[in-house]
């Protein structure tokens, strides 16, 4: 596996407060990540499916609950949840590493190599944000002077002239937005403890030696990025790709219409290897107690849910193979023939005391700003 640094990622500056001007990259981005003009009918922004209140996720209620965003449109419902965009930045660009292994890259598949171009999929997407083209997005930048003069300052006057560049400018400047410590400030309690400021529970403690444990958990095969367990740039994913079995979650294909199979990493263009069928990107678990619902479909709503879903591959109590969430064992894998059974199965079985405890520590991996919705 080739190494990466996350030191070139972190720009370390704050976005600056609304008002005062565009006269850098960061400033730029941060209107634009808030600019509903940039959606068809003036109603969506960036921040509305990566809400900065709700640790960047979508906090909006719709028919099929929070499991997925309500486009522009007002109707249209997405078939992905909508992941949290706080620590995006320090995902690797999207890469092969050994056959059927791939690694970084942007949305649940890669399909976007980088920030860049993350940013630039939700304007075009017609149960997003709805925009016909690139040349409606741009005129939508004309509209505003403001933006007329950054866009010359910053990417220089030619950048007009052109709209895939002065798209591609728009892009780079929310990319620049994102890459600011707005997202990714390390401050939850976790961070504290790390720097000697605060102390774990009894049972956080617990949690925390069981998450980095090779013999008693699998937590950190996939969600361990650093070979030191009290590394201070953690963040929580390796950004590999597995199948861990999630089912489909019907509720919402209910309430869409959309039949057949999510192929997850096969659904990216660069990928045609039916090994990845099924495969979604590791996610962060910065933040991930105020993030659900969960998975790629948000399939379950409550963190303690999800480590009891792990918990199953292991356990043979056979209380411990239902999902409280619905009173009957965990449906079946939507594609039930690439499982990740090495990883899933590594580890034995928890117990209540063990995976509460492991539910605990990832509570202090909230962002101290996001800790009141912990409550």
């Amino acid at each position: 596996m080739k190494p990466f640094t996350l030191a070139a990622c972190l720009i370390g500056l704050a976005a600056p407060a609304p008002g005062e001007g565009f006269d850098t990259m960061e400033a730029l981005g941060e209107a634009l990540f808030n600019d509903a003009a940039l959606s068809a009918n003036r109603t969506q922004s960036c921040a509305t499916c990566h809400n900065p209140d709700f640790a960047f996720t979508d906090p909006r209620e719709t028919d099929a609950g929070l499991a997925v965003s309500l486009g522009d449109d007002g109707a249209s419902l997405g078939d992905r949840n909508a992941p949290t965009a706080a620590y995006a930045m320090f995902s690797p660009r999207f890469e092969q590493l050994d056959p059927g292994i791939y690694r970084g890259g942007q949305f649940l598949d890669g399909r976007e190599p980088d920030l860049e171009g993350q940013a630039g999929g939700p304007p075009l997407n017609p149960i997003e944000m709805g925009m016909p083209d690139k040349a409606s997005v741009v005129a939508r930048l004309r509209e505003n002077p403001d933006y007329i003069d950054a866009f010359a300052t910053l990417f220089g006057r030619d950048v007009w002239n052109e709209t895939d560049a002065a798209y591609r400018a728009m892009t780079e400047a929310i990319a620049a937005f994102e890459r600011t410590e707005v997202f990714a400030p390390f401050d939850s309690k976790y961070d504290r403890f790390l720097r000697g400021e605060v102390a774990l529970t009894q049972e956080e403690e617990l949690g925390r030696l069981l998450f980095f444990s090779q013999q008693f958990t699998n937590c950190n095969l996939c969600h361990q990025l650093r070979t030191s367990p009290v590394a201070a740039d953690e963040t929580f994913s390796n950004y590999e790709y597995h199948n861990i079995g999630v089912p489909e979650n019907r509720a919402v294909r209910s309430m869409t219409g959309v039949t057949g199979i999510d192929h997850g990493l096969l659904a990216n263009p660069e990928v045609d290897d039916p090994a990845t069928d099924g495969k979604f990107k590791v996610p962060t678990l910065r933040n991930v107690a105020v993030t659900g619902p969960y998975m790629h479909n948000g399939v379950f709503g409550d963190l303690r849910t999800v480590v009891l879903f792990y918990n199953m591959y292991n356990t043979k109590t056979p209380e411990m193979l239902i999902n409280p969430e619905t009173g009957a064992p965990f449906a079946p894998p939507e594609v039930p023939d690439t499982l990740s059974m090495e990883e899933l199965t590594h580890g034995p079985a928890l117990d209540d005391k063990r995976i509460d405890a492991l539910v605990a520590f990832m509570k202090t991996l909230t962002d101290a700003r996001y800790e009141y919705l912990l409550e």
